[in-house]
């Protein structure tokens, strides 16, 4: 059975004449009586009687009504289903993204979003940069906010912006004046980070290995927030990517530039290669785009 003949079994079999059926049809009488006929021969026998006054359904027409129904009724839903998706009218997307992101940029881009896409849901996974990586890795989302994986990461990667780490230093420390600071400056406090296997502990970490240094770790934890509260209550200093000032801020740390090294990093979109995304998704990477100043592809 195709569509087409369900569609013609169904008009026929709802007026009971072959004329009515190829007005709502919009076919003609021959075009419609073959089409029948085909669906009578796939199914093996006869499903209406025709006489020249009447037409009515066999046995076999009554039992295939209901089933008629129900198929095409599945049928033009999937079809609405579809065309909502692709029309963005319907549709979910989830994504993971790194804290630092998902708690300073990304909600106002979502609010942005959800004003243009109402009926698009969208579910984020706020996790540590790591398993951002892994998640689209393994497909339990369709996209991630990260920074940019190693080469030897099998993720395509589009840039949204480079983020500069600045110092988080007490609100009442004679740091906290300075209109810059340089590593040695920081390296002099006890210093408080996130805990490994977070990237930014990693990258600091790096960095400054590169050039002889140590990190000097005396106060961690898993959450930036904690961080800037430790910072903010004169435990110690830190340095955060500057996505965060706002938050550090919000704690009540202050947050100066940071050089000698500078340390930076792209952030940006990861998804899985060979994977295209799906409408809504791609509307949401188009709108991350479009916010961070990214031309969009």
């Amino acid at each position: 059975m195709t569509v087409k003949q369900l569609r013609a079994f169904l008009a026929v079999a709802n007026t009971l004449s072959f004329a009515q059926a190829c007005e709502r049809l919009h076919l003609s009488q021959s075009a419609l009586s073959l089409t029948i006929k085909a669906l009578e021969d796939g199914m093996g026998g006869r499903l209406f009687s025709r006489t020249t006054r009447a037409v009515s359904l066999t046995p076999e027409g009554e039992a295939l009504l209901p089933l008629a129904r129900r198929l095409l009724a599945d049928w033009d839903n999937a079809e609405d289903e579809l065309r909502q998706r692709f029309t963005l009218k319907q549709g979910r997307v989830t994504l993971a993204s790194m804290p630092s992101f998902a708690g300073n940029l990304l909600p106002a881009i979502l609010r942005a979003f959800s004003d243009q896409y109402p009926s698009i849901s969208v579910t984020v996974h706020d996790v540590i940069n790591e398993q951002v990586m892994e998640m689209v890795r393994d497909r339990q989302v369709e996209l991630g906010i990260a920074f940019e994986p190693e080469s030897s990461m099998p993720l395509s990667f589009i840039p949204l912006y480079t983020d500069r780490f600045v110092a988080v230093v007490p609100a009442d420390s004679t740091l906290a004046v300075s209109d810059g600071l340089v590593w040695d400056d920081l390296l002099e406090q006890p210093f408080i980070t996130l805990q490994r296997p977070s990237t930014v502990r990693f990258m600091l970490e790096d960095h400054l290995r590169q050039r002889g240094r140590n990190l000097p770790v005396q106060f961690e934890s898993h959450q930036l927030a904690t961080v800037g509260r430790m910072v903010a209550c004169g435990l110690g200093v830190s340095a955060v990517p500057a996505l965060c000032r706002a938050q550090m801020l919000e704690v009540g740390a202050q947050c100066v530039a940071l050089s000698d090294p500078v340390i930076e990093k792209r952030v940006g979109i990861l998804t899985k290669p060979g994977h295209e995304l799906s409408v809504a998704a791609q509307a949401i990477a188009d709108a991350l785009c479009t916010a961070t100043g990214y031309p969009q592809g």
